[in-house]
């Protein structure tokens, strides 16, 4: 105890502050308080957490070539120093513990993807409107995988691989039906235009049920053209 008194600094300090906060150097309960350490609540008094990402301190509007997604309004629980540490050697202060995770995000903040994610320039994305959880997960980014039922059930001798519809590598925005041999081009028009169907470049907005025949139970209907 003789020696925190005599000699604060080495026993006390956990080193020197990082450059963004060196003007608080000399003002400790700045952000501690009184035999709590630092706390959420004098951290908010200078960081608005509406305005974190978006604008500095001073309310000047942040400016980066690479802008940071404006996720700390979707926090579930304000924990700053469970990932931030103000001294980079805080060996007397408990460690960060967090790294970024999407459950520490309310529900409704992690679904909508859009609001941190953009979309890249390729052409499966090109004029997807839908959130980026109908194809990505919040655990693996890079294996999207997509509800094939909610457009066309791969059920049955449709159960192929994914290149068997989709025959342009890269675009999973076109399909064709006419790869099977049962599906050749000539007879399928021929037999669509018995129903009076002349336009069968959609396949999926009449035969969204791959059980029934002629496309019974399937969106367009007979004679959608």
């Amino acid at each position: 105890m003789a020696l925190v008194f005599f000699y604060p600094d080495p026993m006390l300090a956990p080193g020197a502050l990082i450059a963004a906060h060196a003007n608080l150097a000399t003002d400790c309960f700045a952000c501690h308080a009184p035999l709590q350490g630092a706390t959420e609540a004098r951290c908010v008094t200078c960081h608005t957490v509406a305005d974190i990402g978006l604008k500095t301190v001073a309310g000047v509007p942040i400016s980066r070539s690479t802008p940071m997604p404006p996720f700390h309004q979707g926090l579930a629980d304000t924990d700053c120093m469970g990932c931030h540490t103000d001294h980079p050697l805080a060996s007397l202060t408990p460690p960060h513990s967090h790294t970024f995770a999407h459950a520490m995000l309310t529900p409704a903040a992690g679904a909508a993807g859009s609001n941190c994610h953009t979309a890249p320039k390729t052409v499966t994305h090109a004029g997807v409107t839908a959130q980026c959880s109908t194809c990505h997960t919040q655990t693996d980014w890079a294996a999207a995988t997509i509800d094939h039922t909610r457009f066309f059930a791969l059920t049955g001798p449709h159960d192929v691989a994914c290149t068997s519809c989709h025959t342009t590598a890269g675009d999973f925005t076109k399909f064709t039906c006419f790869s099977c041999h049962e599906h050749q081009e000539a007879d399928l028009i021929r037999k669509h235009l018995e129903e009076g169907i002349r336009n069968i470049d959609n396949c999926v907005a009449c035969n969204r049920d791959t059980h029934a025949e002629g496309g019974e139970g399937g969106e367009g209907g007979e004679g959608d053209d």
